[in-house]
C-alpha cells in the first residue's frame, strides 16, 4: 500500500545559481558522495529529497545527508537506508521509499512513493 507521495521538480540554471551564490551550499545539501556529480544529477538528487519529505509528510528531524541517493551501475536510483531515514519511514509505517529521477530541457524532476511495510496502515498502524 501507498503511504505517501511526493514530487518535486528544480529548474538547473537556477539552482547552478544558488550553488553560485552559496558555496558552502553544495556541502549543506549533499554527502561526500554525491557532491562531485554533474549539475543536472545534484539538481535531481534535490529534487529527490523535497520529493520525499512531501511523501512523508514533513522532514520531522531529517537532515539533508540522512537522504543520500546512489545509483550503482545498471541500477535505478535508491535511497540509502541511514538511521535517521530508517526512523522517519518507521514513524509512518513505511518499508521503503521509491524513488524515479529524470533532468531535460533545463528541468530536474523527481517522484518518491512511500510504501507501507507489509500489513500495516499509517491511519493506524494497525495490522491488515
Amino acid at each position: 500500500m501507498i503511504l505517501g507521495i511526493g514530487v518535486d521538480t528544480v529548474d538547473i540554471a537556477r539552482f547552478e545559481r544558488t550553488l553560485a551564490r552559496t558555496p558552502k551550499l553544495r556541502g549543506r545539501l549533499f554527502t561526500e558522495a554525491e557532491r562531485d556529480r554533474p549539475l543536472h544529477s545534484l539538481a535531481a538528487r534535490f529534487a529527490a529529497k523535497e520529493a520525499l519529505i512531501k511523501a512523508l509528510g514533513g522532514s520531522d528531524g531529517l537532515r539533508w545527508h540522512d537522504m543520500e541517493i546512489t545509483r550503482a551501475v545498471d541500477e535505478a536510483p535508491r535511497f540509502v537506508l541511514t538511521d535517521r531515514l530508517t526512523h522517519a519511514l518507521a514513524r509512518v509505517g513505511a518499508a521503503w521509499p521509491h524513488v524515479s529521477m529524470t533532468h531535460d530541457g533545463g528541468i530536474a524532476t523527481a517522484f518518491v512513493v512511500v510504501e507501507a511495510r507489509a500489513g500495516e496502515t499509517k491511519a493506524t498502524g494497525s495490522t491488515l
